[in-house]
């Protein structure tokens, strides 16, 4: 089993530095990926009403040996959810769905700019936690002003924002804002599926220096950059690699290498629908 260190969230709950996606991971064979993981070390679980396959995660959950409080499953409202109540039967709809007392991490899916109901959706949530239906909470795909909209509104900062970050699309001022205000990053698509990237020069190199796999250089990045990669992947083999990225440290100088290979967003689909590859 692969140890993968924590850090604390501003709510004090310790936070996996990787985790495992399970966009597209469903069924039988979709529960058996999700239980390898487990077996090899993973402990942040991440999924969503609008992914289709809670009830995947929370039987995995069941039939791991890991102890429940050792896990961190996360779910997202999704846009049709927004507004107090509907944040609220949202939470309870997917707290049926995966079969557990408790998300220990609720997110809002994408902030829905054009129905505006974000901050009313954040005051369910605030309400949730309050109610013990969920554990810690946070966002997906918001913007500093958006994130900074909530904290005035509410005096709650959000524990996560999850976003697209890999590094085509380091997110620097975003993340440095998250920095700021004790927001933990977490990075979806942090390979950026579909691309290149893998293949990229700098990265091969950096691979052979330091005896792993460009995959794990770019997970390795994200971790030093602090944001937490959530990669998806059906295999153990692959689940394994994935996750063995705290046996070497790249240089700030590497670091910065990796970063300057900004080319900027590649999702520009649904930011509902997106995937953690």
């Amino acid at each position: 089993m692969i140890p993968i260190p924590t850090v604390t969230l501003n709510d004090g709950v310790a936070f996996p530095e990787l985790g495992l996606g399970t966009y597209n991971l469903r069924g039988e064979e979709g529960i058996a990926a999700i239980v390898a993981a487990i077996d090899t070390g993973y402990r942040l679980l991440d999924t969503a009403v609008n992914y289709e396959n809670e009830r995947e995660v929370g039987e995995a959950v069941r039939r791991s040996p890991v102890d429940r409080d050792e896990l961190i499953v996360t779910s997202k409202i999704p846009g049709r959810h927004h507004g107090f109540q509907q944040a609220i039967d949202s939470i309870r709809g997917s707290l049926g769905m995966l079969g557990l007392d408790r998300i220990d991490l609720q997110l809002i899916h994408w902030p829905n700019p054009s129905v505006g109901k974000y901050v009313e959706t954040w005051r369910g949530m605030v309400e949730a936690r309050e109610r013990g239906l969920v554990r810690s909470i946070g966002v997906s795909n918001f913007t500093e002003a958006m994130l900074a909209e909530l904290v005035d509104a509410t005096g709650v900062t959000p524990a996560v924002n999850q976003v697209e970050l890999h590094p085509y699309f380091p997110q620097s001022a975003l993340r440095a804002f998250h920095a700021e205000h004790g927001i933990r990053t977490e990075s979806w698509s942090p390979l950026a599926r579909r691309s290149e990237l893998l293949q990229e020069q700098l990265l091969q190199e950096l691979a052979v220096v330091h005896d792993a796999t460009p995959t794990q250089v770019v997970l390795r990045w994200h971790v030093q950059l602090g944001s937490t990669p959530i990669p998806k992947s059906a295999g153990p083999d692959r689940q394994r690699e994935n996750a063995d990225v705290f046996g070497f440290t790249l240089t700030d100088d590497q670091v910065e290498a990796i970063s300057a290979l900004e080319r900027g967003r590649l999702w520009d689909g649904d930011p509902e629908t997106h995937e953690e590859m």
